[in-house]
Formats: structure tokens, C-alpha cells, sequence
């Protein structure tokens, strides 16, 4: 157990180790084996955090002709599905002189171009490719072994494990990804989610797609598939992150994207908030105030809009009040506005947005013929309103 902790929204949170750092130790530990001849109990790697590791060799299996052994998976305070996995390595001499490195049970592949690995190659990053690499060779200098080895990862239950990842999306299919920047897992790491955001977008882009489909949660595909059967498929889901979203569809070379999502976290881009998570900020209640006040709203109006807890409470009132559709079709304004700012006018941006209990609220002029398009690009059958 990774003994190290980070403070974290009012809270102490243990690190854990990736599932690149279990390749890298289980592949440095059975090289060991393999040219001593002796079975190991522990093994130690350095991180390319910096963080040492010193982790407990399992299932160690020697033979003349290879070695294999497993590390257990440790994701701290991570709630990462392949916490507790065994990752392991089956080392074997090759004539070739070259470290070879491949996937294998539970181990995915790539299939889809615009990944980090090319089509057709085990899905293991390059970060843990190098790690694999760098601690294997220091096995064969300590022993003075010139010659070649083949380095085989796998994964027992990693395939099924993968379903309730990324992986399907990105186009890895038949396992896990083995992963990992620094070799350290922090819990709830933004920046982990942030890259397969980016991950999902560059493979869209790589596979031609022009126009990008971007929702914020599970509300936005209830919505897309209600409406437009078949298309949430094609949506990209960017959680908090909208203005990294948006950053990399610019980067990506895409000339558009739909916005499509509950009020409740668009309306927060009215006001140029691109991390919509609550505790970055909110402001919904005073969005929505201002621009019903701003289109003559009473001061009893304005009150109980800044007293509603929820967006769809306040809805309900700008609809009794008469103002519903001139207050939403400002914030489609300045919501569009905003969105074209962060992508430097890289990019059109139509958006739609919807609420639970009133349905479709607004959208933008050019939301429909962009949604035409993205349907185009996937080649579906247009059906459903407005398609």
C-alpha cells in the first residue's frame, strides 16, 4: 500500500499507482526472475513521478524459457473500476535484440485511427511503454544479457472490466487500456478525465467527423435519444469541462459543434463559466435573475427567482411571469457568445438546451441544420423531429 496523500475538497485522499506502473513492475520483476533464475518476492519502481515504489510480486511462475508474475492494482481513493486487478508479464528470450512489448488477455486493441497507439497495437500507452522498456533493460545491463526479450502484458477479467469504461467509445475493444502519465494515481484527478474527454474528441476528428456533438451528462443523451433516436451515440460527453471541450475540438481542426444540455449546467455558460461544477462556481439563480430583470421583471419576481433552489423551480416562475422565452432565447445569446470566445471564432457553436419538466426551451438558429450535418457525417437514417 502507496503510503503518500493529497488534501482534496476538505478531504485526506490516499494515492494509488496506475495500471502502467503494474506493467512496468510486474515486467521488470519477471525479467529479473528470468535471468537470475530466482523467483522474486518484491519489486522496486521509480515513477516518472518520482515516487518510489516498493510492491509485492505475485503468482511468480519460473521455468528455462520464461518468467510470469502479477502486480495488484492499488487506485488509493481512486474509485477506479480496475482497482484491486492483477496486472501481469510473461517474459521470454527472443534472438532479436529488442525489447518487444505486446497485449494480451484482458489487454485492449486499438481499432479506431486517432488513439495514442496506431490501429491494430495493444492498447498500452506510450508512458507505460517507455516504463516497461527503461525496467527491463536495467534487469539485462545488471546481468549482462545482450540478447533480446518479449514482454507480453495481461489482464484476467479485464475484458468484461472494460465495458464499463471509455474504451468502447474510443474504439479499444477486447480489454483495458494500460495507462498512466506519472505512474501515480490521485484521486478524482481532473486532469485524467480531462485527457479522455480530449481522447474521445481526437478520435472523432481522426475519423473525419467535422461537426462534434457535445452534451454534459446522462440528462443530455436521455434527451438526444428521446428526440433524435440513435444520435447520442455520436455526442461526445464533457462532464464539468466545457471550455476544454471546446479547446480541443479548436485544436482538433473541427468547424463546428451542438451544445446540447440541461439549463441547470448551460446557463452557467451565459456568464463565461466553462468549469460548471458547483464548487468552481454556480450562479445560476443570478444569471437567470439578471436577465429577467434586465427584460422587466418585478422586484417580487426577481426575489423569488433568487430564492429558487433548483433551475427548473425558477423556470416555472419565468413561465407564469410571462418571460420564459425571451429570458432563454438571451441566455442562448450569451451562452453562443461565450463559446465563441474560448474558441478564438475557430469554430460555429449551435446549442440547445431543455429542461425536465417544460421540455425543449430553446435554440439556437442554426441548431438544426448542424444537427442535419452531424447525422450526415455518421450516416444514419434521418428520422426523428427535425431530422
Amino acid at each position: 500500500m502507496l503510503e503518500r496523500y493529497v488534501y482534496k475538497n476538505n478531504q485526506t485522499l490516499r494515492l494509488g499507482y496506475t495500471t502502467g506502473s503494474c506493467a512496468a513492475a510486474a515486467a521488470k520483476a519477471a525479467a529479473r526472475m528470468l535471468l537470475s533464475g530466482e523467483p522474486a518476492a518484491e519489486v522496486e519502481l521509480m515513477t516518472p513521478k518520482g515516487i518510489a515504489l516498493h510492491l509485492e510480486v505475485l503468482d511468480a511462475c519460473l521455468s528455462p524459457v520464461e518468467a510470469c508474475c502479477g502486480i495488484r492494482k492499488d487506485a488509493g481513493d481512486d474509485p477506479d473500476v480496475t482497482d484491486g486487478l492483477t496486472v501481469y508479464a510473461r517474459v521470454r528470450k527472443i534472438r532479436k535484440p529488442e525489447i518487444a512489448i505486446d497485449g494480451g488477455e484482458g489487454v485492449g486493441r486499438v481499432t479506431r485511427p486517432g488513439l495514442e497507439q496506431p490501429v491494430g497495437s495493444a492498447a498500452i500507452n506510450r508512458v507505460p511503454r517507455q516504463m516497461i522498456r527503461e525496467g527491463v533493460e536495467k534487469i539485462c545491463a545488471r546481468f549482462g544479457y545482450e540478447g533480446g526479450l518479449s514482454v507480453l502484458i495481461f489482464i484476467p477479467g479485464g475484458e468484461e472490466l472494460a465495458e464499463k469504461t471509455f474504451n468502447p467509445r474510443l474504439g479499444i475493444r477486447g480489454g483495458l487500456s494500460v495507462l498512466g502519465t506519472s505512474g501515480i494515481v490521485e484521486p478524482m484527478s481532473e486532469a485524467a478525465l480531462i485527457e479522455t474527454i480530449r481522447a474521445e474528441l481526437r478520435v472523432k476528428a481522426a475519423g473525419g467527423k467535422e461537426y462534434l456533438l457535445l452534451v454534459p451528462g446522462n440528462y443530455g443523451l436521455t434527451f438526444l435519444d428521446t428526440r433524435y433516436p440513435g444520435l447520442s451515440r455520436q455526442s461526445v460527453k464533457y462532464s464539468n469541462y466545457l471550455g476544454e471541450a471546446v479547446d480541443a475540438a479548436a485544436e482538433y481542426g473541427a468547424k463546428g459543434i451542438l451544445l446540447a444540455g440541461h439549463i441547470g449546467k448551460l446557463v452557467k455558460a451565459a456568464a463565461g463559466i466553462m468549469n460548471t461544477h458547483s464548487r468552481n462556481a454556480d450562479g445560476r439563480m443570478e444569471i437567470l435573475t439578471a436577465h429577467a430583470a434586465v427584460l422587466g421583471a418585478k422586484k417580487e419576481t426577481v426575489q423569488a427567482l433568487m430564492e429558487c433552489i433548483t433551475t427548473e423551480e425558477a423556470l416555472e416562475i419565468l413561465k407564469e411571469q410571462g418571460l420564459l422565452e425571451a429570458v432563454t432565447e438571451r441566455l442562448l445569446e450569451r451562452m453562443k457568445f461565450y463559446i465563441n470566445h474560448r474558441s478564438g471564432g475557430m469554430l460555429s457553436c449551435e446549442i440547445i438546451t431543455f429542461s425536465m419538466k417544460l421540455g425543449v426551451l430553446g435554440e439556437t438558429a442554426g441548431a438544426e441544420a448542424l444537427l442535419e450535418r452531424i447525422a450526415d457525417e455518421a450516416g444514419m437514417e434521418q428520422r426523428g423531429e427535425g431530422i
